[in-house]
């Protein structure tokens, strides 16, 4: 066993005026060496908070899609360590994880480690969402991202496994940002959707293709399935922030349908 593994990890964090979260986030990567922030225009602090930590090194880039954000952070120079942890500013690493993480002895055929996720809404974990496990750690020579839909797809070619202990994913920041960023998201989705042949489509994708029926499934599942409706509030938070979605990417779809010759922005 190797119980000083975290001296080989350098954490990569993404961010764009996160002051809402970016202080919890930093605050359990403080046995890091060096922590290598990518910034792409922040102006609600949280390049004030950033400098607060000494670990901390700011580098910045305008956005224009998180495969190329992320790639661009892989590149920096600097970074002295084999592995990389590729964190969102609203991911909380647990105390579980971090020993997790600092007895890990990965054998040379391991390329990276899935991590999995309590959703936290107002910082209560939840029971069950949808947010699916993610490759955060990896060795950087080895990783590139890839643009897929809203989000990136990390392109590992070689033995992944999984974590035990959970990180918390808690985003707080405000409703109307939240909003801002499902237009953004459900445009790119939208695009997606419309480019792939019917039977290249996931069975998910199928159903919001139909574009009647997701709006109203997923929160209904979030509720009874996900055991949502336990988690009071907050559970009834989160399954109308996800239905919301869907309706906003199936009202995508549908200006798509009505106005053809025109791409959906």
């Amino acid at each position: 066993m190797n119980p000083s593994f975290l001296r080989h990890i350098t954490p990569i964090v993404l961010t764009f005026n996160e002051a809402p979260n970016i202080a919890r986030a930093l605050g359990k990567l403080s046995w890091a060496h060096e922590i290598v922030v990518v910034d792409s225009g922040s102006t609600d602090g949280t390049l004030d908070i950033l400098q607060r930590h000494a670990q901390v090194r700011t580098v910045h880039r305008a956005f224009d899609s998180h495969a190329a954000q992320w790639n661009f952070a892989l590149t920096q120079t600097g970074i002295n360590t084999d592995w990389v942890l590729a964190m969102d500013a609203d991911y909380v690493l647990t105390d579980d994880l971090v020993a997790e993480l600092s007895q890990l002895d990965p054998s040379p055929e391991t390329l990276g480690y899935r991590m999995r996720f309590r959703y936290c809404i107002a910082g209560q974990p939840l029971r069950a969402t949808l947010y699916p496990p993610v490759t955060t750690l990896f060795r950087r020579s080895r990783g590139r991202y890839l643009q897929d839909g809203h989000t990136q797809r990390l392109a590992l070619a070689g033995q992944v496994l999984a974590l035990q202990a959970p990180a918390l994913h808690d985003d707080r920041k405000p409703l109307q940002r939240w909003l801002w960023a499902q237009n953004r998201y459900a445009a790119l989705e939208c695009d997606v959707l419309l480019s792939k042949p019917w039977r290249q489509l996931r069975l998910q994708d199928r159903l919001r293709s139909l574009i009647v029926i997701t709006p109203w499934l997923v929160p209904l599942y979030c509720l009874t399935v996900g055991r949502g409706a336990l988690d009071g509030w907050p559970g009834l938070y989160y399954a109308l922030q996800r239905g919301v979605a869907e309706a906003v990417l199936s009202l995508r779809l549908l200006e798509a349908r009505m106005n053809p010759n025109e791409i959906p922005r």
